[in-house]
């Protein structure tokens, strides 16, 4: 049986070895419970939130629990997604840290799983303009793009880019999730976007289902 008490705490206390000797156990027995690891490693960056929010952890801790859930993602990825896509045409999307916010953490986490459920990202970076956005929309054809956040100030420059969207007349040819620290459904509203994301599963249905429409 698998002990998701302690890997969340693993993951809480940022004990590689123990989190991916349990992780490793989840696939040995067949991955079927690769979603609840996920969860049980989610609530372990929750611990790490208030770690820091409390001044015992340091943005170098920070950056460390976004590579162990980087590194978590890709030893579950099997079990995380159903069916393997052999034989499909992955769709191809843009990701990227909007302009004035250089965090990543959260972003390279939803890459991996995205990558895992069959998609083909783009992975344009942090503080990206939206002009280097819609350029890389129309010269690869994309209809999916997923901006990502954690600043407050990350909201308007969501908002500004889906305005520039509209100007550069490709609005209507592309679907936008938003997702990060700031966002919930008030800002998808303020911002214009077609929806938004509190977990990187929520940011693969979305795109999953614009994916199916478009096929």
């Amino acid at each position: 049986m698998i002990d998701f008490g302690a890997l969340t705490e693993a993951v809480g206390d940022l004990d590689e070895d123990v989190m991916v000797e349990i992780l490793e156990k989840v696939m040995d027995e067949g991955g079927s419970e690769a979603q609840a690891a996920l969860d049980a490693c989610q609530k372990g960056m929750d611990t790490v939130g208030s770690l820091f929010e409390e001044g015992e952890y340091f943005v170098g801790d920070l950056i460390y629990a976004g590579e162990l859930m980087t590194k978590a993602v890709e030893i579950l990825k099997d079990g995380l997604v159903s069916g393997d896509g052999s034989g499909e045409t992955k769709t191809r999307m843009i990701l990227c840290t909007v302009k004035d916010d250089l965090h990543d953490i959260g972003k390279n986490i939803v890459r991996s799983m995205l990558e895992a459920a069959g998609f083909d990202v783009l992975d344009l970076g942090i503080d990206v303009p939206a002009e280097k956005i819609i350029e890389t929309a129309k010269a690869e054809d994309i209809h999916i793009i997923g901006l990502s956040g954690v600043l407050t100030l990350a909201i308007d420059s969501m908002k500004n880019t889906i305005d520039a969207m509209k100007d550069a007349g490709i609005r209507d040819q592309v679907k936008v999730v938003i997702g990060g620290a700031p966002v919930n459904a008030d800002v998808c509203v303020q911002t214009g976007a077609d929806a938004w994301a509190s977990s990187p599963q929520t940011t693969i249905d979305h795109c999953k289902s614009w994916a199916a429409a478009m096929a």
